[in-house]
């Protein structure tokens, strides 16, 4: 199911993601695209592709957790982050069996220390292109991040938890 929806989005999409690429080439001048290591399934390490929102080498220039107000993020950017197109590369992830549809985000692995034990069963499944706790995660809490000095200790002290909560009582009670 995650191999013919995926296709078939990105081949209904692909005007979209043509233009999209081009405008992140014509305000930036860099890479279209943004890889990073994230955690899958069974805590093995994969490349998630998205586009790329932020100024070139942003990773170097501050946290890995950004608000909605971010100096390093793009013109262009801040319009993908705001609809969630910034996310529609990550079908290439699903295609490849890294990901699939729907299931827990995806976390940078500096975040994984902070799960708890009962927390740690989200990686157990391969980590999804939407779910529960990225929806919970809208611009309301990247604004919040906006408002603190220290973002990374503000996301695993007041977002994580309860992101990851939603995630894994989605898998508790998932189904077709």
């Amino acid at each position: 199911m995650d191999i013919v929806l995926s296709v078939g989005a990105m081949i209904a999409i692909s005007p979209l993601l043509l233009l999209i690429a081009l405008a992140i080439w014509v305000d930036g001048r860099g890479p279209v695209f943004f890889r990073q290591i994230r955690v899958g399934r069974n805590e093995v390490p994969f490349r998630i592709v998205k586009f790329r929102t932020m100024v070139v080498d942003a990773e170097r220039l501050g946290p890995k957790i950004s608000g909605s107000r971010d100096p390093r993020v793009t013109r262009v950017g801040g319009v993908l982050r705001a609809t969630k197109m910034d996310e529609l590369p990550q079908l290439w992830n699903v295609l490849t069996g890294e990901m699939t549809l729907v299931g827990p985000r995806a976390e940078v692995p500096d975040m994984i220390r902070h799960y708890t034990p009962e927390e740690r069963e989200i990686l157990r499944v391969k980590p999804g292109l939407t779910g529960p706790g990225q929806i919970y995660f809208t611009t309301d809490q990247a604004a919040e991040l906006d408002a603190v000095l220290d973002v990374e200790v503000h996301y695993v002290r007041h977002q994580l938890h309860p992101k990851l909560a939603l995630d894994l009582d989605y898998l508790r009670r998932r189904s077709l």
